[in-house]
């Protein structure tokens, strides 16, 4: 049994670039999906890069394009109906112009993707041990009976208690909690470099939530993987994040370290994210805050920012012209033609404490 020592032992895998080089690089990522009308753009341009054990967390509301992104990378977009354009760079290869006997060698081997709800994701038909033992006998190439053993001892490493008394359990048996953990099990089988984690913490409650982020966290420390980590709450990936992009409709609205995006946010959608997060440590004055409007369907995206018919700061530039991308630091972006003045007032303290902030 190979455990995660010597994995770390092995070192990178031959024809891997250096390890300063990204693991992850998206370059101009474009996904467009056909529909009755033709075609509509889902994800308009997306660039961004993960370090080796780094953590990426891309937020934004439901429809702003993290999943399709996500699942543009690991290729699982039905092809006759979808068409992806750019580069997606996975140790130093494009994954897009690789042939799918390839990428199902990297699915659930060198990445690995968690869906939003383990119940839907786990078969109810077979037995926990059987989808284990599949996932390791497809990648590793390993007997039955060695697969079992590091199928039960991952379970075991997961959390799962009595593990061996319910190896042969069926996933109706478990609770939430519990199918998630297995699913995180069957993910970390291959040791994977990337584990992408759409909504982990979906329908969880929230002391479930946090054990599930802190197992996370344990295992990437472990294993030494990189993880994307997709939420719509900015909360979830708080302390968890490295690196914080924020989408919507699309598009990049706002990528920073976590410390800067936390402490001088510059887009509008971002400041309405984080205070409508709930601050349980704090007595609430006022409903919660929440962003007016809701995002625009796809095939009626207005012209300029998609964000200008909810946004506070619009300018008449703003509904005519997307904007450009502004550095403000090596490690912080903006496409928004108010961030100055975004910036200034948040400096100001004119949107107050921002997480949380009441309506």
């Amino acid at each position: 049994m190979t455990d995660a020592t010597d994995t770390a032992q092995r070192g990178p895998a031959a024809g891997s670039p250096p390890g300063d080089a990204p693991l992850l690089t998206l370059e101009a990522l474009r996904v467009d999906f056909k529909t009755d009308d033709g075609w509509v753009t889902a994800v308009d341009g997306l660039d961004y890069t993960l370090k080796r054990s780094g953590t990426l967390g891309i937020v934004g509301e439901s429809g702003s394009g993290k999943s399709v992104t996500n699942l543009a990378v690991m290729r699982l977009l039905p092809p006759r109906v979808s068409r992806i354009g750019g580069r997606v760079i996975f140790e130093g290869r494009d994954l897009l112009g690789r042939p799918e006997s390839a990428m199902r060698e990297l699915r659930g081997g060198k990445i690995a993707m968690i869906f939003q709800d383990p119940m839907t994701s786990l078969n109810p038909f077979l037995r926990i041990d059987v989808q284990l033992v599949e996932v390791l006998r497809t990648h590793a190439k390993m007997s039955k009976s060695e697969a079992e053993g590091r199928a039960l001892a991952m379970l075991e490493r997961v959390g799962i208690p009595g593990a061996a008394s319910r190896f042969r359990s069926y996933p109706h048996e478990f609770s939430g909690g519990m199918r998630q953990r297995v699913m995180i099990a069957m993910m970390l089988l291959n040791h994977p470099a990337l584990l992408i984690a759409d909504e982990p913490t979906t329908a969880l409650d929230v002391t479930i939530q946090a054990q599930i982020l802190e197992l996370l966290a344990d295992l990437q420390r472990e294993f030494h993987m990189a993880i994307t980590l997709i939420t719509h709450d900015l909360g979830v990936v708080a302390g968890m994040a490295d690196d914080i992009l924020v989408m919507y409709s699309g598009k990049m609205m706002e990528h920073a370290s976590a410390e800067e995006l936390f402490a001088s946010p510059a887009h509008p959608y971002t400041i309405g994210l984080l205070r409508s997060i709930p601050r349980p440590d704090r007595a609430r004055k006022g409903r919660l805050y929440s962003i007016p409007g809701r995002p625009p369907d796809l095939d009626k995206r207005p012209p300029g920012c998609p964000f200008a018919p909810r946004c506070s700061y619009v300018r008449d530039v703003c509904r005519a012209v997307f904007p450009d991308e502004v550095a403000l630091s090596p490690t912080h972006r903006v496409a928004c033609h108010a961030h100055e003045q975004v910036r200034a007032d948040v400096l100001a303290g004119k949107h107050g404490d921002l997480i949380g902030g009441d309506a």
